[in-house]
């Protein structure tokens, strides 16, 4: 009966322990009682015969010392940068850049001011099917400002490039894109504009109002426009 209550839950241990090592417990046991945790005074098991045990290397108490490992140190950088660094990044001279430098130098495109006058001489024309005669003469006015402007030449190449959108989305009915463009004008160029745009802002808000039959002449092709 002793020996039942041994084997459950004491063994003798290893048979080469001190005299101060804790009896080796039951595996039973070990597991009623949870997982086994670290035992700091547990002695280290001996080596196996034949084996060689490499000698533990102490950490050194000097910080300036080498590390104890034989990693050999980083070499020095060459003068030849990595691949990925930025200087790998760095846009190349070659045809393409010589392309867009090129490009950028071009002037630009010069509008037409007779494309431009004919389109929105031909919305006054429209709108004076159901606007007042004052208010078709006064936006005929500011119409002649503009003109004149543009020929000689008191008009900067943004406006007038402006302008020649402006027309064209006023022939495409597109109100909301022309208002647009005439508060920028307004905005970025309004000593330039302040005398005419007026004329313009009106004729924008009366020609959105029309019917689409008082349009038709309005938006047929710029072709057609300035040869009637």
């Amino acid at each position: 009966m002793e020996t039942n209550m041994e084997d459950k839950y004491i063994k003798p241990g290893n048979q080469e322990r001190g005299w101060n090592d804790p009896p080796q417990f039951s595996y039973n046991l070990q597991m009623a009682r949870g997982p086994q945790r670290n035992v700091l005074n547990k002695r280290a098991v001996p080596p196996a015969s034949g084996a060689v045990a490499s000698p533990a290397i102490p950490p050194s108490s000097n910080p300036l010392a080498p590390p104890p490992c034989s990693v050999p140190p980083p070499s020095p950088p060459t003068g030849h940068p990595p691949a990925g660094s930025t200087a790998a990044l760095t846009p190349p001279v070659g045809p393409l850049g010589n392309k867009k430098e090129a490009e950028s130098s071009q002037p630009q495109s010069e509008p037409d001011v007779e494309g431009v006058v004919s389109v929105l001489e031909r919305a006054l024309a429209a709108c004076r099917h159901m606007v007042k005669d004052q208010v078709c003469n006064d936006v005929a006015k500011r119409l002649r400002l503009l003109e004149d402007s543009w020929r000689t030449g008191k008009l900067s190449l943004p406006v007038r490039r402006r302008m020649d959108t402006l027309a064209r989305e006023l022939q495409l009915g597109h109100w909301d894109t022309a208002d647009d463009i005439h508060r920028s004008l307004m905005v970025d160029h309004v000593t330039e504009v302040s005398q005419w745009m007026v004329g313009v802002k009106r004729l924008i808000a009366e020609t959105r109002e029309l019917s689409p039959e008082l349009l038709e002449p309005l938006q047929k092709p710029a072709e057609s426009g300035q040869e009637h």
